[in-house]
């Protein structure tokens, strides 16, 4: 079956899914952030097809999320590398993997669990925060247009806009 690509969204999650969406590519970057480099050990550690992780791997490496660098100087093997943008994914993983553990499995169930080297303590649960580190609701946060916000962007984000102001009018009425 074949995905339809998400370019003609106006929306920074489309674009990401497109690129990183993919089950495989999420599960490749689990392994690459366990420290994964070569080919063999991601088909091994995932039980992958060879052309489908090729096809990852080339997508990756192409969109700048992994870098794939020689083993050793003049050697013709090759390993993948995080690059930056790769590594700024960490916080999605460390969410989807709590997520999964608080909805789906358990945290009983939890088949690894993400400890601070320096404390040996478990980490935190990922969450928004303000500037000043108080953790953020979705009801706390105001989308505004951005930079590249089309006309339909601005006009979907007015109406998000209009119906928080006759809900919070409406609250103000019932309190009244």
């Amino acid at each position: 079956m074949t995905r339809n690509k998400l370019d003609s969204l106006n929306c920074s999650v489309a674009h990401a899914l497109d690129l990183i969406g993919e089950w495989w590519t999420m599960l490749i970057l689990r392994e690459a952030f366990f420290g994964t480099r070569r080919f063999e050990d991601f088909q091994r550690h995932l039980g992958i097809a060879r052309n489908i992780l090729t096809t990852r791997l080339c997508k990756l490496c192409d969109s700048g999320i992994l870098d794939r660098v020689p083993v050793k100087d003049g050697a013709r093997r090759q390993e993948y590398r995080l690059t930056g943008m790769g590594r700024d994914l960490l916080p999605i993983l460390v969410a989807l993997t709590q997520w999964g553990d608080r909805w789906i499995l358990g945290t009983e169930a939890a088949p690894i669990k993400y400890i601070h080297r320096a404390t040996g303590e478990e980490i935190a649960a990922v969450t928004i925060r303000a500037k000043d580190g108080q953790p953020l609701m979705a009801r706390d946060i105001l989308l505004l247009p951005g930079p590249g916000a089309t006309k339909e962007t601005r006009a979907r984000l007015q109406e998000l806009q209009d119906r928080w102001e006759r809900i919070q009018t409406n609250q103000q009425d019932q309190v009244i």
